[in-house]
């Protein structure tokens, strides 16, 4: 028999933006926080650069603003940008009071570094691992609070929903989870869900993200009706370390922040020459030259060169990265770093408000999952965790204002797993996963053209087919369930990257190199979307 848990709220996902939002609730309402790993084993915790906020008098709101509005392309939303952006300072002392600790000063003021497309420095870090101590000091709050109850090693599935009484438009009550370690698919029930579940970087061949970032969260609200957003626009960080036996290593911004210099093979800087900034140009620019010169040359990777700078300077302020490297046989004081870019980021995502709503009744989204219109066609450095704690704060304080007039859910029918049976040819996940990275490497990169998308979305079209059948037919199984949200999310980004007809920000296309002089989001609709009860206020 299915087993059936009940809480007043289901967090999916473990990242910064998940713990910020369970711990904000867990105090007053009984919280269920979802992992597919541990705590830990989001893209939070490998974030190594810092989290972007004001904080010095020589700064101000209004060049951040200006900041995020440029690397954005004209497509982020102003009002959304105003709204993060000022509540930096609030986020940040949250993250404190949680046991946050960022690298400081010798006299005592935290340390600031630059990163590109920052005008000013003002990136908290805590050394060059940041993520790691804001994952770790949650992950620790989360695990002591008793109002938490943690699923580790579960999926989910699908969402639940129900119809309200004398109402047409439907709710989410739950969803329907895989307990990976028993193969179990278990109901879990609340009066709100949240997602919190990452990017979808996963969907190409080479990636900064961890494994799990296959795209769960857009692809189970888009399946239950939710709009999508700007999915076209995913980040490729420009420097990710290039060697065999590296797998999704990111070598931070910060690094060309403090003065890292970007070379040809044979020691030339390159970044002048398309930008003003050089190596501190937006992420789009610097990806974009470096693909650029990697296939004009045929070489297999540029490299980053910090040399320059004094041993204990590096060791100060990258030791982290400096170890990792050493593991690889790189010593970043005495040799250059051999990066290629890498996709990073999906800057689309589920379309919400201010307050982290969805289109689907009692459904938020919140972190990388969502589409806020904060970071339009590029996301600025380091303002992907500020957005994380500050839309998780305001999705958080929604939740507790309704909460009290949201009814129990009504009994949702038991996982039925009698019709199928347990697959003999996994190899066929396995041959699915592989293709649909390698063909949105090629044909959806950094660099697009319209016949490229069009075998792109020809293939995907095939696997979903496939994989629908597969999945009707046997045991679902995390290999299984990550494929068929990964392929859903490539198919968003393909049909995305399709209706647009220019060059902006992240997306780049041959033919049509020009950006157009109308700034417009992409907006996908569901076939089932006339069931859900419409945003009001958040797009024009």
């Amino acid at each position: 028999m299915t087993r059936n848990f009940y809480h007043d709220v289901l967090v999916i996902g473990s990242g910064a933006a998940g713990m910020t939002l369970a711990l904000q609730l867990a105090g007053r309402y009984s919280v269920a926080l979802l992992t597919k790993g541990d705590l830990t084993a989001g893209s939070t915790w490998n974030a190594q650069g810092g989290i972007a906020a004001v904080s010095e008098a020589d700064d101000s709101f209004t060049a951040h603003i200006r900041d995020t509005l440029t690397a954005g392309a004209g497509l982020c939303h102003r009002d959304l940008v105003a709204f993060t952006v000022e509540r930096g300072p609030e986020a940040i002392a949250w993250l404190i009071e949680q046991g946050v600790e960022f690298s400081r000063d010798a006299d005592g003021a935290h340390h600031l570094t630059r990163e590109g497309g920052h005008s000013h420095r003002r990136i908290l870090h805590a050394a060059d691992a940041t993520g790691r101590a804001i994952s770790g000091a949650l992950a620790e709050r989360v695990t002591e609070h008793p109002g938490i109850e943690v699923f580790q090693q579960h999926l989910v599935v699908d969402l639940t929903t129900q119809a309200d009484a004398g109402s047409r438009h439907l709710r989410c009550n739950g969803a329907y989870v895989l307990d990976a370690a028993t193969g179990e698919v278990c109901l879990l029930q609340a009066r709100t869900v949240v997602l919190a579940t990452g990017g979808a970087s996963k969907a190409y061949l080479y990636t900064t993200n961890p494994d799990g970032a296959s795209g769960d969260g857009i692809a189970v609200a888009w399946r239950r009706g939710c709009r999508v957003a700007n999915m076209e626009f995913n980040q490729f960080h420009p420097t990710c370390l290039f060697h065999p036996s590296a797998k999704s290593f990111l070598i931070s911004e910060a690094l060309r922040g403090e003065g890292a210099h970007l070379q040809l093979p044979d020691g030339t800087r390159f970044m002048p020459g398309f930008h003003p900034d050089a190596e501190l140009a937006p992420r789009d620019i610097v990806a974009r030259a470096i693909d650029h010169e990697i296939k004009r040359l045929g070489a297999d990777c540029v490299y980053l060169d910090i040399r320059h700078k004094p041993l204990a300077f590096i060791e100060e302020h990258f030791p982290t990265l400096r170890a990792q490297c050493l593991a690889f046989g790189i010593d970043i004081a005495r040799q250059r770093i051999p990066v290629v870019p890498a996709a990073h980021y999906t800057c689309g995502g589920i379309l919400t408000d201010t307050r982290g709503r969805t289109d689907l009744k009692h459904l938020y989204a919140v972190g990388e999952c969502a589409f806020t219109g904060l970071h339009g066609a590029n996301r600025l450095a380091s303002n992907s965790l500020l957005e994380c704690v500050v839309f998780a704060t305001a999705a958080a304080a929604d939740i507790a204002a309704v909460l009290p007039d949201i009814p129990v859910p009504s009994f949702t029918k038991p996982w039925d797993a009698s019709r199928v049976t347990s697959s003999d040819e996994d190899v066929v996940i396995s041959h699915n996963w592989d293709e649909v990275r390698r063909f949105m490497w090629d044909y959806v990169g950094i660099v697009r053209t319209r016949k490229r998308l069009e075998r792109a979305q020809h293939r995907v079209q095939l696997l979903q087919r496939e994989i629908h059948e597969y999945y009707s037919n046997y045991r679902v199984s995390r290999d299984l369930l990550e494929l068929r949200n990964l392929a859903m999310a490539a198919e968003l980004i393909i049909r995305s990257a399709l209706l647009r007809k220019e060059s902006r920000g992240l997306h780049f296309t041959l033919d049509y190199p020009d950006q157009s002089v109308i700034a417009k989001d992409t907006i996908l609709v569901p076939m089932n979307f006339a069931n859900q009860e419409l945003i009001v206020d958040k797009l024009d």
